[in-house]
């Protein structure tokens, strides 16, 4: 399965943003989903994942209240909504697909990453 994530861009403080990450060469349906994100010189850390088959879900704290991991089965796609966007959410976006749930080495499949940045 190839990953491919959209959806970044620019946005002031406050605003949202909604990211996707489509699955192409087979169906995330015995993968967790998961989105990290990494700003410059930090490590690569947890958002939030979705178990494809039941939907249950898992946010960071960090992000809690704010952003909501969902998806849609027949577009074989997953989507992290971001609202009330803060300055220190600036990072790329990474999607993966694995058994998930929190660390990236338990996930074996990335997209390429989609760059947020939001302004002050």
């Amino acid at each position: 399965v190839q990953l491919q994530a959209s959806g970044g861009g620019l946005v002031q403080a406050g605003g949202s943003l909604r990211l996707s990450c489509t699955a192409s060469g087979r169906t995330f349906s015995s993968y967790v989903m998961g989105w990290f994100r990494q700003a410059p010189g930090k490590e690569r850390e947890f958002v939030a994942a979705i178990r494809w088959s039941n939907g249950d879900t898992y946010s960071a704290d960090s992000v809690k209240g704010r952003f909501t991991i969902s998806r849609d089965n027949a577009k074989n796609t997953g989507y992290l909504q971001m609202n009330m966007l803060k300055p220190e959410d600036t990072a790329i976006y990474y999607c993966a697909a694995g058994m998930g749930w929190l660390k990236p080495h338990m996930y074996d499949i990335w997209g390429q990453g989609t760059l947020v940045t939001v302004s002050s």
